[in-house]
């Protein structure tokens, strides 16, 4: 990741940290979901745990997924992101996954899907790693857990790159088509130019030259602009410039 896109990850992780819960079960329930064994040496984490009432050696309240509230089981996942969950949004996609004990990952995969946040979730070298992919879905649980400023400008980053790229992919692809279009423009007027000198352009049906005349007036116009010009449908003026190039080819001899 950039530097930016680290500092906006400690931001948004301090900021999660920050959260002071009003109700007592809330707080039982973020301490629990910060049982040891996380990121117990960061400063961060350990301010919260302070807050929050944990003491070293102290016992940590028993959390019961199956029997507690909604608001409880989110304040839980808050606790358990800080201490055991990475964010990345290295190159503009993002990637959110909670590293815990291998028998800890099925379920930890299951209260998700509870709370309609399906991860997914696998055994990486020995430890359990439920994992997002979406930035949609990241940024849903993040929401959910109490995520404010921090989120919107991850959201307002993602929204951009997205913008960016496809951007980017609209020029290309009209970079490409321009291409195409100066060198058909440049064959067709070299065929209008050649049945000329060879007097066959005036034999030709009155449509063909009518689109021969309006190609040489205005070579940089694409079909589309030669057919508006005349009034005259876009197959039409692609068959005459078609024949104009075939005619030539016969009269060379290249085109049985």
């Amino acid at each position: 990741m950039s530097v930016a896109d680290r500092d906006l990850v400690a931001a948004l992780r301090a900021e999660l940290a920050a959260i002071d819960p009003l109700r007592p079960c809330d707080r039982d329930a973020e301490r629990a979901g910060l049982e040891a064994g996380g990121r117990s040496r960061d400063p961060v984490i350990s301010r919260l745990a302070v807050r929050l009432g944990r003491r070293e050696g102290s016992d940590l309240p028993v959390f019961d997924w199956a029997t507690r509230a909604d608001h409880c089981r989110l304040a839980w996942l808050r606790g358990r992101f800080l201490s055991h969950g990475s964010l990345s949004i290295a190159n503009g996609r993002t990637h959110l996954e909670f590293v815990v004990a291998p028998e800890e990952a099925p379920a930890l995969a299951e209260h998700l899907a509870q709370v309609s946040m399906p991860a997914a979730w696998r055994v990486r070298r020995g430890r359990g790693v439920v994992t997002w992919k979406s930035g949609e879905a990241v940024g849903l649980f993040l929401r959910r857990i109490g995520a404010g400023p921090s989120l919107l400008e991850l959201e307002a980053r993602q929204v951009s790159r997205t913008l960016r790229g496809e951007l980017n992919r609209v020029l290309n692809a009209e970079s490409a088509n321009l291409g195409r279009s100066v060198e058909a423009a440049g064959r067709q007027l070299a065929a209008i130019d050649a049945l000329e000198r060879a007097g066959r352009l005036a034999a030709e049906p009155q449509v063909v030259r009518t689109v021969a005349a309006a190609r040489r007036e205005t070579p940089e116009a694409t079909i589309t602009d030669l057919a508006d010009r005349l009034g005259l449908h876009r197959s039409l003026v692609q068959r005459a410039l078609e024949r104009i190039e075939q005619q030539v080819e016969i009269a060379s001899g290249r085109l049985a």
